[in-house]
């Protein structure tokens, strides 16, 4: 026995290393025929899952883009209508003020109208109370000059026409010959 060689501790007898290799490849071959295709299908649908979530995610974020573009078009429409509306009232604004001054100027129009019928009627009913009162003053004045009674009305009446007519005919020769001077 003394010719045997030293064992070297790190050198396994052969017969453990052919057990212990035949042990190795049995479990490898347990683990490559049973766990093996379990963590490939794991891993499978994990992959698969990733890839769903990064398609999902995808599709959000191009449904996202979509609606931000939605979103701008109808800020750009907003703006265009209110834009519009602010010139429709615009116009109307102006419309309205021209209606409102073509009314301020029509009102104004019949009051001046009827303010020169108000002044032309007092002008007569002013003329005819003068001439009823210069006719009444005229017909004392000259009951007292002659001496007798004008009282007859249509007497009275005839001598009161004719003498404003004749006052009415010298007031307008003054006036034509004032303008002719001028």
């Amino acid at each position: 026995m003394a010719a045997e060689v030293p064992e070297n501790p790190l050198v396994p007898p052969i017969p453990e290393l052919v057990i212990g290799l035949i042990a190795f490849f049995i479990v490898f071959g347990i683990l490559a025929k049973k766990l093996l295709p379990n963590i490939n299908k794991v891993l499978d649908e994990r992959r698969l899952k990733i890839e769903g979530q990064m398609e999902e995610a995808e599709a959000m974020k191009a449904e996202a883009q979509q609606v931000l573009e939605d979103y701008r078009a109808q800020l750009a429409d907003a703006r265009h209508e209110a834009a519009r509306l602010r010139q429709d009232a615009q116009e109307q604004g102006a419309t309205l003020i021209a209606e409102m001054r073509a009314e301020g100027q029509r009102q104004r129009e019949e009051i001046i109208a009827a303010g020169h019928a108000q002044i032309e009627a007092d002008r007569k009913a002013a003329a005819h109370s003068l001439r009823q009162d210069v006719g009444t003053l005229a017909t004392d004045l000259a009951g007292k000059l002659v001496g007798e009674s004008l009282e007859d009305v249509a007497r009275q009446s005839r001598t009161i026409d004719r003498f404003l007519d004749e006052l009415e005919a010298q007031a307008a020769s003054d006036a034509t010959k004032a303008e002719a001077g001028r």
